[in-house]
């Protein structure tokens, strides 16, 4: 089970960070993807992170601003997201994989998504 959290409404150059922590399940196994998804588009991959933590991976759109970690002694995984703009305004999602990939299809499970709107 992948449970997320810290959400929210925020201004534009603002600040969130996203938690995602993961139960019932070996984390440290897991490679770690966090998505983003607005009506009426694909799930998009903002940032994957390696089992290790040793490869990070970010989208274009989000490169310099958003910052992927985890903390495998709390089976946790973090997603610090700042400068925000409203064009990242979105529901995320944590996932999954035992592939390290950008892929939705791919990964195995995923957290409940979890609101950001960003103003302006």
């Amino acid at each position: 089970q992948l449970q997320a959290s810290g959400g929210g409404s925020v201004q534009a150059g603002g600040s969130l960070r996203l938690s995602c922590a993961a139960s019932g399940r070996t984390f440290s196994s897991d490679h770690m993807g966090r998505f983003r998804q607005v009506p009426g588009k694909e799930r998009e991959c903002v940032a994957a992170i390696a089992r290790s933590g040793s490869i990070t991976y970010y989208a274009d759109s989000v490169k310099g601003r958003f910052t992927i970690s985890r903390d495998n002694a709390k089976n946790t995984v973090y997603l610090q997201m700042n400068s925000l703009k409203p064009e990242d305004t979105a529901v995320y999602y944590c996932a999954a994989s035992a592939i390290i990939t950008t892929r939705a299809e791919v990964y195995d499970y995923w957290g409940q998504g979890t609101l950001v709107t960003v103003s302006s």
